[in-house]
């Protein structure tokens, strides 16, 4: 037997049952509980910590296309009001480059401590019915993918004060980060290489701040970034050439003002950090987001450089993708369950390789070695705020704007691409709409709804428009066309959705 075959010893006769148990109760996972429950299913969120131990909270920049998931749930503008936005950056001394570019209605950087982003997250999850345990350690899962001709279930075991308890579930969620004990119970590797062995993340405040909102600057030997959450502490990443000291190996203010003064010239006044802390930064990513009824998501399906802000974001996304897929499967509203699961894979896994070249791309180009490679690197960020495609281009593929999906079959595009926030009748938005938490379909006044789909049905806001869209959950056209009959719109709907059926009362029985 595997570690993902073998059952942990000591538990207990009569296990739990859920619809889904998720693992790990970071930003990923809130969201991802907070989805599964809203859509009426029994999802049980298992974290390490204890309730009240304190998260670090290394991720601080939210993009474009995170707030607009966030939209889609309600929560973006009460995040937006706990932050700094950032609508410029300046990378090198170079010309700003505008995020007003941007087509979305959040076109900057939202900067905010990660623990605002966890908050927001955790008081829906538990309003949608979410069960989050603190203080669970899991220690072994095991998958028996048919049981006497009956679907298969997940059994999750962990280590609770009281003793050893077991979860069985029709799925399992592993969000449980980069040390991730679901990838590791499923044997699965996680290749990839130490791209920064020593650099220094605080929150810090400053005697003299910076002029730009966002200081940021490499020279032969150093590295330092520093940003403000808008409520007088600044975020600082700086980074040395020389330093040999290991992850876990204690950081000091000195160390760090050192190596900021050495990459932009002053320290800034830095004092009274409220956290210093020292990390190594890998590119590592997972072969496989799905293994039989277990799905990886976030940090325990990729990990990369800090660079770009872009580790939440791609989680976040990540849990925005098989959490409808998932939902849709339970209740029995999919032609074909498992290849809409399966779809996860091959949707996210290829995002999760460009992150990891971006961000690897642009840690390179910060830690430039050698006078002609910083003088290459200076004179690209200084053509990059000159030419308008190639900043749209880099601002797209930063703020999650531009990432897409192969079209699924039967279709082409733009089916796959994000739908952007369109105006619809009766003065709502689209991003509004998908509230609801299912598929939207936008058609003309006087179009049929397709017969029990369980879906909204909205109209453009433009009376003239005739084209008609079918935007799945997370914000992605399924399908779309110039016109449509009552039967063509029953078609395209009918190869993503059956007709609605009654919630499980229980583990559902049909996927």
């Amino acid at each position: 037997m595997t570690a993902a075959e073998a059952p942990a010893a000591g538990t207990p006769r009569d296990p739990e049952t859920a619809d889904v148990v998720v693992i790990g109760a970071g930003p990923t996972g809130l969201l991802l509980a907070g989805d599964l429950a809203a859509a009426g299913l029994h999802v049980i969120l298992l974290e390490r910590r204890a309730r009240t131990a304190a998260n670090l909270t290394r991720a601080f920049a939210v993009h474009a296309r995170t707030l607009e998931l966030l939209d889609a749930r309600g929560l973006a503008d009460e995040l937006v009001s706990t932050g700094r936005r950032i609508d410029r950056v300046r990378p090198f001394g170079g010309i700003a480059l505008s995020l007003q570019r941007l087509r979305s209605r959040y076109p900057f950087v939202l900067i905010t401590p990660q623990y605002e982003t966890e908050k927001l997250l955790e008081r829906r999850a538990l309003s949608t019915g979410a069960v989050i345990r603190y203080d669970r350690e899991v220690i072994g899962l095991h998958q028996d993918l048919r049981q006497r001709g009956e679907p298969g279930t997940v059994a999750v075991d962990f280590r609770a004060p009281d003793g050893i308890h077991r979860i069985h579930a029709r799925h399992a969620v592993g969000t449980d980060g980069v040390r991730s004990t679901v990838r590791q119970a499923l044997g699965l590797p996680f290749p990839g290489q130490a791209v920064i062995r020593s650099m220094i993340l605080a929150d810090v405040r400053l005697t003299h701040p910076p002029e730009d909102l966002l200081a940021v600057n490499g020279t032969a030997d150093a590295f330092a970034f520093l940003v403000p959450f808008g409520d007088g502490w600044y975020r600082a990443i700086a980074w040395h050439r020389d330093s040999h000291a290991a992850e876990g190996d204690p950081a000091d203010l000195e160390e760090l003002r050192a190596i900021a003064t050495t990459a932009l010239g002053t320290d800034h006044g830095m004092h009274d950090p409220r956290w210093i802390s020292r990390l190594r930064s890998d590119e590592r990513q997972v072969p496989s987001y799905r293994v039989g009824r277990v799905f990886l998501a976030g940090d325990a399906a990729h990990v990369h450089s800090p660079a770009g802000g872009l580790g939440m974001n791609t989680g976040l996304q990540d849990a925005a993708n098989p959490s409808w897929k998932l939902a849709a499967a339970l209740h029995g509203q999919s032609p074909d369950p498992e290849a809409l699961l399966d779809s996860y894979h091959r949707e996210r896994h290829p995002v999760g390789r460009l992150v990891l070249r971006t961000s690897g791309a642009l840690v390179r180009v910060v830690m430039a070695a050698g006078p002609l490679r910083r003088a290459a690197r200076n004179l690209g960020a200084s053509l990059l705020g000159r030419i308008g495609p190639a900043q749209d281009r880099a601002l797209a593929t930063v703020s999650g704007l531009g990432i897409s999906y192969p079209p699924p079959p039967g279709t082409r595009r733009p089916a796959g691409r994000r739908a952007p926030d369109i105006a619809l009748a009766g003065g709502q938005r689209l991003y509004e709409a998908l509230r609801a938490g299912g598929f939207v379909l936008i058609t003309p006044p006087g179009a049929a709804t397709p017969p029990a789909a369980p879906l909204t049905h909205a109209h453009w806001r433009d009376g003239t428009r005739t084209a008609c869209a079918l935007v799945r959950p997370d914000g992605y056209l399924a399908w779309s066309a110039p016109t449509a009959t009552d039967a063509e719109l029953t078609a395209a709907v009918g190869a993503w959705l059956l007709p609605r059926r009654p919630p499980p009362g229980g583990p559902a029985q049909n996927a």
